[in-house]
């Protein structure tokens, strides 16, 4: 039987105040003035809305207060058409807000999280039987650390679950501080099925003086493993074989929000069991166009869209 939603996203909203253009990278004891700005949704907004313009039933799972954060992802979710099925509404204060710095070779952040215990999405991955279950950052944690909620560990639950109901569990994994050595990070990786940190991610995690030698250990835990590396592309280990990508030139505005939408545009590839070599080059070409334009969303491109630009640059090659 088929399920509720393609893909089930686990994470909370943020809202970004997203200062380009500026001089130089903001220090202490200097003020520094951008000359745009700009505020959006972004963290797992970003990729609810890759998915959605792809074509993929997303469900969200996320908690919003009555603060004029939240409300404001909510409208925006509202005026994209994502499924609100899933969101928790709360009577009380539910801020994520992150202050970012963007170039056009990366982004800083300055973030605000108000403490709101989450629920376990378990009970919801049973009801709706997601092909997929997406979790936008690394969850990990020792058993006796793991939060727990009711009779059960949250994430030890969610990956015996996903893992039930026959779902492909993805697993990204934004900025972090582990490495293999913290408690429970290599249970965690070896108990999903694809696993796609940035480039930075992969060697702070393994230690590894390179690339190469991060995908290699990172692939002797996960089945397949996806290193994105930004203007270098992207690499990825699977069956003990490595595939590799350049990424396509385009005349980058923001970068902000183009790792999440590589990840959204590959599930698209992944669920449709595409070649890896012709998803990779699919979730690179739709990350390169988000960075087209400011803010996370502006230029999220619909599966046509991405579609087109692979063919134009192929033609531009003969």
């Amino acid at each position: 039987m088929p399920g509720d939603y393609d893909v089930l996203l686990w994470g909370v909203y943020f809202c970004d105040l997203i200062f380009t253009d500026l001089p130089q990278v903001p220090r202490l004891g200097a003020e520094v003035f951008s000359t745009d700005f700009s505020m959006t949704p972004g963290g797992p907004f970003t990729t609810a809305v890759a998915m959605h313009r792809l074509g993929l039933r997303v469900g969200w799972m996320c908690d919003f207060g009555d603060d004029v954060f939240s409300q404001f992802v909510l409208a925006a979710a509202k005026h994209e058409g994502i499924e609100d099925g899933l969101f928790q509404l709360h009577p009380f204060p539910v801020r994520r807000v992150s202050a970012a710095f963007s170039f056009a070779h990366d982004r800083g952040f300055v973030s605000f999280m108000d403490d709101v215990a989450q629920t376990s999405p378990v009970p919801l991955i049973e009801r709706h039987r997601p092909r997929c279950v997406f979790l936008p950052h690394l969850h990990y944690g020792a058993p006796s650390e793991w939060p727990s909620e009711g009779d059960g560990q949250v994430y030890a639950d969610l990956f015996a679950c996903a893992r039930a109901q026959g779902a492909v569990i993805f697993m990204d994994c934004q900025s972090t501080d582990a490495t293999l050595e913290a408690p429970g990070v290599v249970e965690a990786l070896q108990a999903v099925d694809v696993f796609a940190p940035n480039e930075v991610e992969a060697l702070q995690l393994t230690g590894a003086a390179t690339v190469e030698q991060a995908l290699a250990r990172l692939a002797e835990l996960t089945p397949l493993v996806i290193v994105k590396r930004g203007a270098e592309g992207a690499i990825a280990g699977l069956d003990g074989g490595v595939v590799q990508v350049p990424a396509i030139p385009v005349e980058v505005v923001d970068t902000t929000g183009a790792g999440d939408c590589f990840s959204a545009a590959f599930i698209h590839g992944f669920l449709k069991q595409w070649d890896l070599e012709a998803n990779l080059r699919f979730a690179s070409a739709a990350a390169a166009l988000s960075t087209c334009a400011i803010g996370g969303q502006a230029a999220l491109p619909t599966k046509d869209e991405v579609h087109r630009f692979l063919e134009a640059q192929e033609s531009s090659r003969r």
